[in-house]
């Protein structure tokens, strides 16, 4: 959730099962904002890598729309992330892309998921789907991040402050991967046990 100042609050959990969770919202009173859908992400480099190096996120997103991101200034605190975003619709995809190239961005990784998002009194909840694993990501201040955490019993679950595509860099390089991006094409086949290797 992002306020007036571009703030994005936001905690992530690693949550394999992500039908208890559904069903925790449920239970919970939460409201389906937006079916299941699946994303196709690029994220882009520049040519020295000086972006990904920094934490810098360069990100043009195609779901039911399309989204060009910048995200940046990380700060993390009990598992929860805070830091600048900053998000745009542009209307066509194939033409942002050709844009960025030009300026002289690369694609630095292409990565995947399906996302279900829910509000949860001020809370958004989003349920995805990445090739290696299943995350839930809860946005919005820190105390209702905290209170909606308690609220579906996700206590226990592992709280990832890596973004997914550091999550994804550091299982390739740690499990030896043969895999170029994180899609789910190049993950066929490929067995991988989040709890074993993060």
């Amino acid at each position: 959730m992002k306020n007036d100042n571009l703030q994005e609050v936001e905690v992530k959990l690693h949550s394999p099962d992500l039908a208890a969770v559904r069903k925790a919202l449920e239970k919970a009173g939460a409201v389906l904002l937006k079916p299941r859908v699946f994303e196709r992400n690029l994220r882009y480099d520049s040519a020295d890598g000086t972006l990904m190096a920094a934490g810098i996120v360069l990100r043009l997103r195609q779901d039911e729309a399309v989204k060009l991101t910048y995200k940046a200034d990380a700060s993390i605190a009990d598992g929860i992330v805070s830091r600048f975003e900053a998000e745009v619709t542009v209307s066509d995809f194939d033409t942002m892309d050709v844009i960025l190239r030009r300026l002289g961005y690369r694609v630095g990784l292409i990565y995947e998921k399906y996302r279900s998002t829910y509000a949860l009194a001020s809370a958004e909840v989003v349920l995805d789907e990445l090739p290696y694993g299943n995350f839930t990501e809860i946005e919005g201040d820190v105390e209702t991040i905290e209170r909606a955490v308690a609220m579906l019993g996700l206590g226990g679950c592992r709280r990832m402050t890596g973004s997914y595509t550091d999550i994804f860099l550091g299982l390739k390089e740690r499990l030896d991967l043969d895999v170029e991006d994180c899609t789910f094409d190049e993950f066929v086949g490929v067995d991988v046990d989040l709890s074993q290797a993060i």
